[in-house]
């Protein structure tokens, strides 16, 4: 294993618990809550824990790259790139919801080679590093095996988005093939494809950050994960990942192909 992705990997582990833990203490404490001029929600405990997350990984690994949510992006010389979401699901985190996280993607020319999610409230880390497995906690992770729709739950974070983005029909349609659907939302959905609790998570209005940390998961998982068009591109505003079986047709599906 190359010890410059490994070394990364360690210091990512360690620096997720401690921005996790910098929000947690202000989970459920009716922290402020001031809006974005794309109507989302930030606190302090964003900005804090996307500061503490800069200092840490750039005060050790001072010439790579940082993206994160709250303070953009700061190119680097090395190679890699730290790409941050302090707290993914802080509308969750705003309304006393434990199911959120602080998510650490990791970028090696232009490739993401390792991912950290750790959710502070229920004392769970997902985390994956290329070539080497993903895991919650300690368990190895696999996606399901399930080959039908009819036997599928599917995963997604609001059906407003798919309204939003033109595909709700597309969605229903979806949902009436498939045999549960949650909104679990955020990263979480996607956690549960990586562990194999359900086949596809579909959303709409992500960002790179979002999805910096999940795509090293999914994939060390044995699952796919792309934006619609059926390319792997994090800029783009809407994703899919699935279990790998189910993938071609959930895309046709919600691209209005397959009706």
């Amino acid at each position: 294993m190359n010890a410059d992705w490994r070394n990364r990997y360690e210091a990512a582990r360690i620096a997720a618990e401690q921005a996790g833990q910098f929000s947690l203490q202000y989970f459920d404490q009716g922290i402020a809550v001031e809006w974005k001029s794309d109507h989302s929600p930030v606190t302090m405990a964003d900005r804090g824990a996307e500061d503490l997350l800069r200092k840490t990984l750039l005060g050790r690994f001072p010439a790579d790259g940082f993206l994160g949510e709250e303070f953009g992006d700061t190119p680097g010389t090395s190679g890699f790139r730290w790409i941050i979401d302090p707290i993914d699901g802080t509308r969750s985190f705003v309304r006393g919801i434990p199911i959120w996280a602080c998510m650490i993607g990791l970028e090696y020319q232009r490739e993401l080679i390792a991912g950290v999610i750790y959710l502070p409230a229920l004392k769970q880390v997902f985390h994956a590093l290329r070539g080497d497995g993903a895991y919650r906690d300690e368990r190895r992770l696999r996606v399901s095996d399930v080959a039908t729709l009819q036997k599928a739950h599917v995963y997604y974070s609001s059906i407003a988005w798919f309204t939003k983005a033109g595909r709700d029909r597309e969605f229903i349609n979806l949902v009436n093939r498939t045999e549960r659907q949650r909104g679990f939302g955020d990263f979480y959905g996607f956690m549960m494809v990586a562990q194999g609790s359900g086949e596809i998570m579909v959303e709409h209005g992500v960002h790179s950050w979002d999805l910096g940390a999940i795509v090293p998961i999914i994939e060390e998982a044995g699952g796919k994960l792309t934006a619609w068009d059926g390319k792997l591109d994090i800029e783009k505003p809407d994703v899919l990942a699935s279990n790998g079986i189910l993938h071609d047709q959930a895309l046709r599906i919600i691209n209005g192909v397959d009706r």
